[in-house]
């Protein structure tokens, strides 16, 4: 008989953010959800440990025995006002364990991102300006049907949220959509799917959060900021005659289009998206801080800059041959044969 699986130590629903009575859909939406923020692809390599406990979480809760037992072996323990006990050991409770906290009302959360808004960086800044644009005539048509105390409540907080921005910002109208999805989410997720239903519900709350969750928290070009900080460096330390030798590698016939792994695109992953549109505009104007470079050169060094930028931004999504295909022509030189971290991420990570 195989050995049973040691029961986890925390509390899974906690983990998930989920209630105890979560339907199996509600459990896979946080998952995902989750996911696409804690993934080692889009917060850095430091995150592999929580996207492993997320998927373990899910792993649990998503199959119906595994959940049973859980839920019978755990309950039993906060039941009889024992702590649930350390898998692995036997030698009594789990000393680390402790009563779950009371999850945050709306009205924190709300406040949270309120407060959040006026401590936003300039990196940050920066991608909410280049994020997906939230869908904001879609949500004021929906915001007709939900009670005028909620709507208030929205407005209250928009208010409040973009009075926090920097004056440049409030005129960028893809960082205040962000802001606005986020409260909305927060105040009207569970009408959204009320109203909607499923999936169409689901898929409006991940629209009206994507241009924050791929901005808000995250490093300037993603788990790629390390190398392509080095790249900046290395380009602006170029003299004229590397930067002629590099133009001639960016021309557009020899560039193409820029290439995407094939387990992501630029339509699904809009962290990676961001990343890479602001390493590739900074890379360009790296060239531009080299002194004596005309037109002529400046403009296909700019895009050979750009691509490498790109590239070093998906590398960690790209298989070993296919990365070095692409790119093979600056290998050694502008790019170090050796990634920044480690091997990628498990495709177990990346799925659950």
């Amino acid at each position: 008989m195989a050995p049973r699986s040691p029961l986890p130590s925390d509390d899974l629903y906690i983990r998930l953010g989920v209630p105890r009575d979560a339907s199996p859909e509600a459990i896979d939406l946080a998952w995902r959800g989750l996911l696409r923020k804690h993934h080692p692809d889009i917060a850095g390599p430091d995150a592999l440990e929580l996207a492993k406990r997320i998927n373990v979480a899910h792993d649990w809760l998503s199959d119906p025995d595994l959940r049973r037992r859980y839920d019978r072996e755990r309950g039993d323990g906060i039941r009889s006002g024992r702590s649930p006990r350390w898998p692995g050991r036997a030698d009594g409770p789990m000393a680390a364990w402790s009563p779950p906290r009371r999850p945050p009302t709306t009205a924190e959360r709300v406040t949270a991102v309120v407060e959040r808004v006026g401590r936003l960086t300039t990196d940050e800044l920066d991608r909410l300006a280049l994020a997906e644009p939230a869908p904001i005539a879609f949500l004021a048509t929906l915001r007709r049907f939900v009670p005028p105390e909620l709507d208030s409540v929205i407005e209250r907080a928009e208010r409040a949220a973009i009075a926090n921005l920097p004056a440049a910002a409030r005129r960028d109208l893809a960082t205040r959509d962000a802001v606005i999805g986020q409260l909305a989410d927060i105040v009207l997720g569970d009408i959204l799917e009320h109203l909607l239903g499923e999936p169409a519900g689901a898929r409006a709350r991940e629209r009206l959060t994507r241009g924050w969750e791929a901005a808000v928290g995250q490093p300037r070009y993603g788990p790629a900021t390390v190398a392509v900080g080095d790249l900046l460096a290395r380009l602006r330390g170029l003299t004229p005659e590397e930067v002629r030798s590099l133009a001639a590698t960016g021309t557009r016939e020899r560039l193409g289009s820029a290439p995407w792994p094939r387990a992501t695109s630029p339509e699904e992953d809009d962290a990676l998206r961001v990343s890479s549109e602001l390493a590739s505009a900074d890379a360009a104007a790296a060239i531009d801080a080299v002194p004596g470079v005309g037109e002529r050169y400046g403009a296909p060094a700019r895009r050979a800059a750009a691509r490498i930028a790109h590239l070093l931004v998906l590398r960690h999504a790209f298989p070993a041959a296919s990365f070095e295909r692409h790119a093979g022509t600056w290998l050694g030189t502008l790019i170090p044969r050796t990634a920044p971290w480690g091997a990628r991420a498990s495709q177990r990570t990346a799925s659950g």
